[in-house]
Parts: C-alpha cells; sequence; structure tokens
C-alpha cells in the first residue's frame, strides 16, 4: 500500500464552506469505491491550495478508469465550486500495511478483518493478500459501503472482546463475531454470498474463535451449519484450520489454545 497526498488548488473566489463540501464529498466517494484506506483523511489548507494525505490500496488505485458513477460526480462538484482536477503526489510503500494482491486468477477469495486491519476485508485465498475492492464488480449504487460498513462493526466488536473491560459486552461481541446466528454473520455473509455471485469467484466468510477448553475438542468440531467434518490437514496462512467448502466458511482453533 501507498502513502499519497491528493493536493487541490481554488482558481476563483469561493466560501471555505462549500470548498470542503465538495472535498470531504470527493473523499468520501473514493473511500466508499475502495480507492481510499482508513477512516481519517487529514486535510491542509495553505492559502488557496487544500492537500489531504491518504492511504492507497495500489500506486494507480486514483486512476480514472477505477473510478464509480459517484467518484466521477464528486470530481466534477470539485471543478464546479471552483478546485482544480486533482493531482496526487505518490511518497513511498506504507510500510505498516499489507501489500495488495496481484494475482490475475484466485481460486477462492475470503471475507475477512480485524480490529487493527485497514485494508480491503476481501482477501485472495492463493496469497491472503487483501484485494482492493475497485476491481471488484460493484455491488450497487452504493459501490463497496456495505462491506466497509460491515467492517468496521466487525472491528469495533473485535476491540471490545480484546479488551474485555466489561464481561456482558464481551459475550455479546463474542457471539457476534463467532456465531452463525449473529446479525453481524447475517449481513457479512449474505455479502459474501453477493461477491461471489458478482465475481464467480467461490467466496468464503471467516467465524472467529476463542474460548475453547482443550485442544482435541477443538478439533472434533464440525461445521456449525452442515455439521460435516471441516478440519484443515494443515492450516492455511497460519489463521484457518477449518474450511467447509459447502457452506463457504472457515474457522480457527481457539485462539487461547493456539500453540498448546
Amino acid at each position: 500500500m501507498y502513502i499519497a497526498h491528493i493536493q487541490l488548488a481554488c482558481f476563483r473566489d469561493a466560501q471555505l464552506s462549500e470548498l470542503n463540501w465538495a472535498i470531504t464529498g470527493f473523499i468520501d466517494a473514493l473511500r466508499d469505491n475502495g480507492q481510499l484506506l482508513g477512516r481519517e483523511f487529514p486535510t491542509q489548507m495553505v492559502d488557496a491550495c487544500f492537500t489531504t494525505r491518504v492511504v492507497l490500496p495500489a500506486k494507480d488505485s486514483l486512476n480514472g478508469i477505477y473510478d464509480s458513477p459517484s467518484v466521477k460526480h464528486w470530481r466534477h462538484t470539485l471543478n464546479q465550486v471552483g478546485l482544480t482536477t486533482p493531482r496526487v503526489k505518490i511518497d513511498g510503500i506504507d510500510l505498516h500495511s499489507d501489500h495488495s494482491d496481484q494475482c490475475q486468477q484466485r481460486n477462492w477469495q475470503v471475507l475477512f478483518t480485524n480490529y487493527l486491519s485497514s485494508c480491503s476485508p476481501l482477501r485472495c485465498g492463493n496469497d491472503f493478500a487483501p484485494i482492493p475492492l475497485y476491481t471488484l464488480p460493484r455491488l450497487g449504487e452504493h459501490d463497496y459501503r456495505p462491506i466497509l460498513r460491515w467492517q468496521q462493526a466487525w472491528a469495533a466488536l473485535d476491540e471490545l472482546q480484546i479488551q474485555g473491560t466489561y464481561s456482558a459486552v464481551e459475550s455479546q461481541a463474542l457471539f457476534e463475531l463467532g456465531s452463525i446466528d449473529s446479525e453481524l454473520f447475517a449481513k457479512g455473509y449474505a455479502i459474501a454470498q453477493s461477491i461471489e455471485r458478482l465475481s464467480d469467484t467461490p467466496t468464503y466468510y471467516y467465524l472467529y474463535r476463542v474460548g475453547g477448553e482443550s485442544l482435541s475438542q477443538e478439533k472434533q468440531l464440525t461445521c456449525p451449519k452442515c455439521k460435516s467434518d471441516w478440519l484443515l490437514d494443515q492450516p492455511l496462512f497460519d489463521v484457518f484450520d477449518f474450511k467447509c467448502d459447502a457452506c463457504r466458511l472457515v474457522s480457527n482453533l481457539s485462539w487461547n489454545l493456539q500453540g498448546s
């Protein structure tokens, strides 16, 4: 992933509130389209120039060929309010981020995230690298916003259970993350099914698991949907110990027992 700056200059007199509205709309549209990563986009104003610091999934993520109708609309709006065409300055590789997937053909993919992750929540099943969302067929008029909202909810619940400060909240968070009866699962699983249908690539959903009593009991677990055996001979990417191809689910041996 790459750290970059988007630069805009005002070429005529305009209200600051109107310029801020247009810049915010443009940045939000890029994020909803998966062309930007993260949730915070600091913008600096010097004289009549605006500079926004961003993180990109790939070096060419802001190429106009990836623009959704919404991004195109906001590009036009920038000009209407008196701002120049955005200029992009690539600062360099973000050393603390995963590199985006480069596979031309994917055997499968998985909807996966955690509270530390800011990259795409869709990962390649060949190499586990995050897949830039804008390379996929869009889910609808809101681009990839449903995926990003699901990711935010997953990350928030993950942080709650990691902190473990309030037992009642922790218990509910773990239920949402690890149960096929939870609302989070229902939304995420539906998204995964939609992605599979649109991309014609098997798309799996990750179920988080922690709190098991013994490793031997964990290895006897079956798929929570179809109850078939789903323990893998070898873990995938040091994350997935279980995989059900029929139900498109993956999971892990209870994290509290890892290494025992």
